[in-house]
């Protein structure tokens, strides 16, 4: 029988760079790094934990910078995606392995995509959960349907008051949130959304979360054209819920040209929180796509 979350999990701090990032971690074998996305934390991946870590894998799953009891620096200038990427390379070696399955989900997947491109002889398989190729997201935004879907980023963009609105009321709109994102009305319950509120919580959490956004948008009014970013070698799969209100099943391919060895699993009837929606999905595909241990 698959032991509990806290059974098998244990945490520490692992200095990576200039700061230190908390990681959730559990079993032995070939390195699986779990990369969350907004608003979560390492909690994110509680259905996932488990199962691979009985199924001969060892997990991390960190809080990004910002979030949770990870480190949460100043200035926006921290909190870009090549930033991201760059922590999750320094984690993989300060956890004492050279190369690892990369699993990423919204801002954890946009990292995950450039960890592909940027360093590949790091990333073992790669899989992408509700989290466009960069490529597909610029595209994404000549489309004034899409552009409404992100409105939300223009509210993150003022200061000050989205930290304060989303946690008023012990967070009341960020759980609002995660359960209007979800299509399955148990997927966030009251007492694992308690969890979440208390990574909430943490002195600069939600400020370092907005910030990602922030940066975002800094370097969309700075760039020029973006080059062409460089195929991605590793196998990729994208596990989409095909039910995201915000970013469609249609963002979810780059193409053959970025991603030769592609595979595209939507997942019917969920939400952008595809990992909490249809766990039982998710590990299914994780453990027939991931390499198998030895």
């Amino acid at each position: 029988m698959t032991r509990s979350l806290d059974e098998l999990v244990t945490h520490r701090m692992v200095q990576v760079g200039d700061i230190q990032l908390h990681v959730a971690e559990a079993g032995t074998g070939p390195l699986v790094l779990l990369l969350h996305g907004f608003p979560e934390f390492w909690y994110s991946w509680r259905h996932q934990i488990p199962v691979l870590a009985e199924a001969g894998y060892r997990v991390a799953a960190p809080d990004l910078r910002g979030y949770g009891q990870s480190d949460k620096p100043e200035g926006l200038d921290g909190y870009t995606v090549g930033g991201l990427a760059k922590d999750a390379v320094g984690l993989v070696s300060a956890l004492g392995e050279q190369r690892a399955t990369i699993v990423g989900h919204d801002w954890g997947g946009s990292a995950a995509w450039l960890l592909g491109m940027a360093h590949p002889k790091l990333v073992d398989r790669l899989v992408i959960c509700n989290a466009p190729h960069p490529a597909a997201f610029a595209k994404s935004l000549r489309d004034p349907l899409q552009l409404l879907r992100f409105s939300y980023m223009a509210f993150f963009q003022v200061p000050v008051i989205p930290e304060a609105l989303l946690g008023a009321r012990d967070a009341a709109g960020l759980r609002w949130f995660m359960r209007a994102a979800a299509t399955r009305p148990d997927a966030f319950p009251d007492e694992e959304l308690d969890r979440y509120a208390a990574a909430w919580a943490e002195p600069g959490a939600l400020r370092g979360a907005l910030a990602y956004y922030r940066a975002m948008a800094r370097a969309l009014r700075d760039r020029g054209d973006a080059p062409e970013s460089p195929p991605i070698q590793a196998p990729t799969m994208a596990i989409w819920g095909a039910s995201d209100k915000i970013l469609p099943l249609a963002l979810a391919d780059p193409g053959r040209r970025r991603v030769p060895d592609f595979r595209l699993e939507p997942v019917e009837g969920a939400g952008h929180f595809v990992q909490a929606d249809a766990p039982d999905r998710v590990n299914e595909l994780l453990l027939d796509f991931l390499p198998k241990p030895t």
